[in-house]
C-alpha cells in the first residue's frame, strides 16, 4: 500500500457504517487493514466502504478463530470494533486481554452512545445520536419537522472521523510511551464536538433555538438554496460584503435598495421571497454561466450522478470509477505520500497475513 499509513498494521472487526468508513480512511492512506467478517459474509465490489481490505472469514464462536485474531493482535498497531459494549469481552477479545498481547496497540472503539452512560446498552441510529446532541434539533426549514442530514453527521462526521483523529492521536503518543490504549468514540460526543461553533455563536446572542432562522440554517436569504427555472436547485452563501455586492451585481438587484438590508433578520423572509424569484428567470445552467467562478460564493446544487461530472471535480479527480462503481477518490492529498488507486476488498487468510505482517 501507497499511502502517509504505509507499514500500520490495522485489524478491522467488521460492522457497519462508521467503523468500516473509519477503516477505509486509514486503508486510503496506506494502512494494511484486515477485516474480520462471518463465515457467511460475501465480498460486494459495490461496496465501496470495504475497499483496500484483506477479508479473513471467521467464526469468533470458535475458541481457535479467537486465537487467530490474538496472533493477529500480536503483529498490529491498532484494532477497530464498533459492537456495543461488552460484545468484544464476551468474545475473549476485551482490551485487557488484547493489550496483553501487544501493549502498544491502539483498541478504537466505535459506538454511538459510548462505552458508559444511562443509554450505553440501547439500540440506535446516527438520527438518535444526533437527537440528543441538538444538532438534529437546528436542521430543517422554519415550522418544519427537524430533518436528518442523512447519516453524515453522526456515523460519518462525528463517528468515523473522531475515530481516525483518535486513533492517530494515540498511535502518536505510543511512538513516546510504548503503551497503547482504548480509544472511546461516540457520535453523542462526535456530533456535540461539530457544534462548537453554534454552541459558541449562541452564547455570543448571534444563534437561537428557532430551525431556519439563523445565518447558517437556511433563515438567511443570501445563505440558501434557490429554485431555478427549469426546476434545479442552486447555492448561495454570500456572506461577507464584498461577496453579497457581487452577487447583486450579477443578479442584477444591485440597485434595488430593499436589498440593502442584508443583515437586517426582519426583512430576511420578504428578501428570501424577492430572491426567489430572481432566479426563477433563468436555468440552473443559465445561472452557471452568470455565477459560477466568481467570488459571489454560488454552485449548482448537483445530484450523484452529475457530480462526478462537475468540471472542477474532474480537474482534481475527485471520483474514481472502480471496476463500473463510481466511488470518492481518497482524500486528503499528501505531495510527498500519495494515496494509491483503491482496490476492491479481496480474500485471504491467516497465514498470509501473519506471514506479511512479520516482514
Amino acid at each position: 500500500m501507497a499511502g502517509p499509513l504505509a507499514g500500520m498494521k490495522v485489524i478491522e472487526m467488521a460492522g457497519i457504517g462508521p467503523g468500516p468508513f473509519c477503516a477505509m480512511m486509514l486503508a486510503d492512506m496506506g494502512a494494511d487493514v484486515v477485516r474480520i467478517a462471518r463465515p457467511d459474509a460475501k465480498l460486494d465490489h459495490r461496496d465501496v466502504l470495504s475497499r483496500n481490505r484483506t477479508v479473513l472469514n471467521l467464526d469468533l464462536r470458535q475458541p481457535e478463530a479467537v486465537q487467530q485474531v490474538l496472533d493477529l493482535i500480536a503483529q498490529a498497531d491498532v484494532l477497530i470494533e464498533g459492537f456495543r459494549p461488552g460484545v468484544m469481552e464476551r468474545l475473549g477479545l476485551s482490551p485487557e486481554v488484547c493489550l496483553a498481547r501487544q501493549p502498544r496497540l491502539v483498541y478504537g472503539r466505535m459506538t454511538g452512545w459510548g462505552q458508559h452512560g444511562p443509554l450505553s446498552q440501547a439500540a440506535g441510529h446516527d438520527i438518535n445520536y444526533i437527537a440528543i446532541t441538538g444538532a438534529l434539533h437546528a436542521v430543517g426549514r422554519a415550522g418544519e419537522a427537524p430533518v436528518p442530514p442523512l447519516n453524515y453527521v453522526g456515523d460519518f462526521g462525528g463517528g468515523a472521523m473522531l475515530l481516525a483523529v483518535g486513533i492517530l492521536s494515540a498511535l502518536f503518543e505510543s511512538q513516546r510511551s510504548g503503551k497503547g490504549q482504548v480509544v472511546d468514540a461516540a457520535m453523542t460526543d462526535g456530533s456535540a464536538l461539530l457544534s462548537a461553533m453554534m454552541y459558541a455563536l449562541k452564547a455570543a446572542g448571534r444563534w437561537n433555538n428557532q430551525r431556519g432562522d439563523n445565518l447558517l440554517d437556511g433563515g438567511a436569504f443570501f445563505y440558501d438554496t434557490y429554485a431555478c427555472a427549469d426546476g434545479r436547485y442552486v447555492a448561495v452563501g454570500a456572506i461577507e460584503p464584498q461577496f453579497y455586492a457581487l452577487l447583486r451585481e450579477k443578479c442584477g438587484i444591485a440597485d434595488d435598495p430593499q436589498f440593502d438590508a442584508q443583515m437586517d433578520r426582519h426583512a430576511w423572509p420578504l428578501l428570501k421571497l424577492r430572491l426567489a424569484e430572481v432566479f426563477r428567470t433563468r436555468t440552473r445552467d443559465e445561472w452557471c454561466a452568470v455565477l459560477e467562478g466568481s467570488d459571489a460564493c454560488f454552485a449548482p446544487v448537483l445530484d450523484w450522478d452529475e457530480a462526478p461530472q462537475h468540471p472542477h471535480n474532474q480537474a482534481r479527480q475527485t471520483y474514481l470509477d472502480l471496476n463500473g462503481v463510481m466511488q470518492p477518490a481518497p482524500a486528503p492529498r499528501f505531495e510527498r505520500t500519495p494515496s494509491a488507486t483503491p482496490q476492491e476488498a479481496m480474500a485471504g487468510s491467516v497465514n498470509a497475513v501473519l506471514a506479511r505482517w512479520a516482514t
